[in-house]
């Protein structure tokens, strides 16, 4: 029998967090009558973290491990952790003791109420300056280019129904996105104050470059959700932009020319030239998109006038 909740969690380099975790989550679920399995994916840990989760599996069946070979990152170990999840609902969480388990029936309920996603919200924080400001930074940008509004896009701590993981595609460090991606699929997601907990082991992973690697894959991710199908809308945009600047400095040197009879090749020129040039680069790489996008069509939608049309 598949239980009720599934408990993700990434883990790298967290031999001694671990036991501490697998007994708070077995003391919250037992209390609360909830039937879990835990699944704890060590993303290439050198400290013995996997011999720490078989000996946790021994002790208790409901705790099983995956092992990668090399560390893959946490958007990779979420992905396994989903594809083999079993519960109905599945909670994530980090290995570092931060997230408190006790938050477990509380985002289980709001999930029963009717949310698809509930995603936690660090609001009082233990985390080092440069962790905190770089996730501010990093929530404002992506809550206003996205479209969603949460205050902590990227804390461990998240509850999801089963189809809302099984819906997810996650490869490289999407796993920032997990809300975005949610809604832009149509799901409901919420927001959780949830309490955070000062790190009792270990030093923190994250710094200031998870935030120009963040940037990169928000552009993705915003290219591919609004452009995918229509390429021509942004580079044709952008295209049209440039010639018509272009089109306005060669149309002054022209006028010029007209009025006074001379005409010397000028730098500004040129950079009428430049604009026109590039403007229908851009508008012809729109064009290759759309022709691109118009020939997977066509090989992935089936003929309608060969299609069968069966009556009982």
């Amino acid at each position: 029998m598949d239980p009720l909740l599934t408990i993700v969690i990434p883990a790298y380099n967290e031999v001694e967090s671990l036991p501490v975790l697998a007994g708070e989550i077995r003391a919250v679920c037992e209390r609360e009558g909830i039937s879990y399995e835990a699944i704890v994916i060590d993303d290439g840990s050198k400290d013995g973290t996997f011999a720490c989760v078989r000996k946790l599996s021994a002790e208790d069946p409901r705790i099983k491990g995956i092992q990668f070979r090399r560390n893959c990152g946490k958007a990779a170990a979420l992905s396994e952790g989903f594809a083999h999840s079993r519960g109905r609902y599945v909670i994530t969480m980090d290995a570092d003791l931060q997230d408190n388990p006790a938050e477990i029936p509380s985002i289980i309920k709001m999930l029963e109420e009717g949310a698809d996603l509930v995603s936690g919200w660090k609001k009082k924080r233990y985390d080092p300056w440069h962790k905190t400001m770089p996730s501010k930074l990093f929530n404002a940008v992506t809550g206003r280019a996205a479209g969603l509004k949460l205050h902590d896009f990227n804390c461990g701590l998240k509850g999801y129904r089963s189809e809302v993981v099984k819906s997810l595609d996650l490869y490289g460090e999407l796993h920032r996105y997990i809300p975005v991606l949610a809604n832009w699929n149509g799901f409901k997601v919420v927001e959780k104050a949830v309490e955070h907990r000062p790190r009792q082991f270990g030093v923190s992973k994250y710094g200031w470059a998870r935030l120009t690697n963040g940037m990169f894959d928000l552009v993705t991710l915003v290219f591919l959700h609004r452009y995918t199908s229509r390429p021509l809308h942004l580079f044709g945009f952008v295209g049209l932009l440039f010639s018509v600047i272009g089109f306005l400095i060669l149309a002054g040197f022209t006028v010029d020319w007209a009025i006074t009879g001379v005409g010397h090749v000028r730098p500004l020129m040129l950079a009428g030239v430049a604009f026109m040039i590039v403007g229908v680069q851009f508008i012809s790489i729109g064009l290759l998109g759309e022709m691109i996008n118009n020939r997977m069509a066509d090989r992935t939608h089936p003929v309608a006038a060969t299609a069968g049309l069966a009556v009982e």
